[in-house]
């Protein structure tokens, strides 16, 4: 059970008194929340604990799903990755499918809140349907900034709909008839992903993974895809290795994608060739995995070179560790150039970075403690609780 009175002891001092204020303000008012899914990451993660947070506090809270036939899943993924940018087809038949099948949603859930928070595009044209009262926010996830052209003609006369929208950064977001906000995504301090973990429970994780420890470990976790850049990854290792005895770990999923299962292919015959490359597929349920390999690491890499936000890298800091991340996404706006970590844009430049840390023990620490205190501040789920009421009583005075 989530209790918003254990979280006093990890956010800021102040911070949980400041939510039991606003949930004062707010009670009385109902708040929905709408997604495609409950599980993953991205918004069904955090919701997985804000939404909880929230009845806890006795605000009226709740959390629906849409659904359909494949075919609807089919558009809603190909739709949201051409307004990420990727050419995809969208056919009128498959989009005219798509609003029928969130019609059928709309028949099925209690639309009728003071403010329903749609989450991404699956449920996006459920505006359609809104009832009498109530304001209605899109929150988008993900990168939009530069969508495939007839997927945005077709989505943004819904998001006019809209009363507002908000953006995990404000480089997501396009020009829309509406007002815009900027509320950036969270971690969960006190999840299976992020809880402390005692130093003989990281021991033993890592010794069911076959993960020695007799060297320092460098880590990025993430999926096997050309957007993670493992292959560079590699490539940075490499430079590093000629001066440092180090092991680099390459842990993620590849959700059995042409392109992801060719890349872990290569991955696998590097480590063969190479005992110092770990490789290991992890099933969609490793939270207390990726807690243990984030541990274990000496400096933990998200070098991608295409990102949403990218919260790897704050999961990272808030156990201590420096993270080198990519100049994308959200990953500038979480680490704290040359206190918490660095941003890099290219193999050499990571592979320098890397040598820099390994090289100086005291700033590994150093930048650790201060990722830690800078992701208490600023990215754990508290904050983005206070957002979310703040919100609510913004647009509902």
């Amino acid at each position: 059970m989530i209790r918003i009175e254990d979280y006093r002891r990890v956010a800021p001092p102040g911070v949980v008194d400041i939510i039991l204020t606003l949930a004062e303000r707010v009670r009385g008012r109902r708040f929905l929340h709408l997604s495609g899914g409950r599980f993953g990451s991205g918004p069904a993660e955090i919701l997985q604990t804000l939404v909880p947070m929230m009845s806890d506090l006795g605000i009226d809270a709740a959390w629906e799903i849409t659904g359909g036939d494949p075919g609807f899943y089919v558009t809603a993924a190909t739709l949201q990755a051409a307004l990420r940018g990727s050419e995809r087809v969208l056919t009128d038949e498959a989009l005219d499918h798509f609003i029928e099948m969130n019609r059928v949603n709309a028949k099925k859930l209690a639309l009728d809140a003071d403010l329903v928070l749609v989450h991404d595009v699956q449920p996006a044209t459920l505006v359609e349907h809104r009832a009498a009262r109530g304001r209605w926010v899109w929150a988008c996830h993900f990168d939009a900034s530069r969508p495939q052209r007839r997927a945005w003609t077709f989505f943004r006369p819904f998001i006019n709909q809209y009363d507002a929208a908000v953006f995990a950064l404000p480089s997501f977001s396009r020009r829309l008839g509406v007002p815009k906000y900027v509320i950036y995504p969270s971690i969960d301090p006190l999840s299976e992903k992020n809880r402390e973990l005692a130093p003989r429970e990281v021991a033993t994780i890592l010794r069911v993974l076959s993960i020695p420890q007799d060297k320092p470990l460098l880590v990025q976790i993430g999926a096997f895809t050309a957007a993670e850049d493992p292959l560079g990854v590699v490539n940075a290792y490499r430079l590093v290795k000629k001066h440092h005895d180090v092991r680099l770990v390459l842990a993620g999923t590849s959700g059995g994608e042409p392109d992801s299962l060719e890349i872990l292919g290569e991955l696998r015959e590097t480590a063969q060739a190479d005992p110092d490359v770990v490789v290991r597929e992890l099933p969609p349920d490793a939270a207390l995995q990726i807690n243990a390999l984030q541990r274990a690491a000496t400096i933990v890499l998200q070098k991608s070179v295409r990102e949403s936000f990218g919260l790897g890298a704050a999961e990272a800091m808030w156990k201590g560790k420096p993270v080198i991340g990519g100049f994308v996404g959200g990953l500038p706006q979480q680490i704290v150039y040359d206190v918490t970590g660095y941003v890099v844009s290219s193999v050499e430049g990571a592979a320098f970075r890397l040598r820099h840390l390994l090289n100086a023990p005291e700033l590994i620490a150093r930048m650790g403690a201060a990722g830690r205190e800078h992701v208490r501040r600023s990215f754990l789920i508290t904050r983005h609780l206070v957002d979310y009421m703040a919100l609510l009583i913004h647009l509902t005075p």
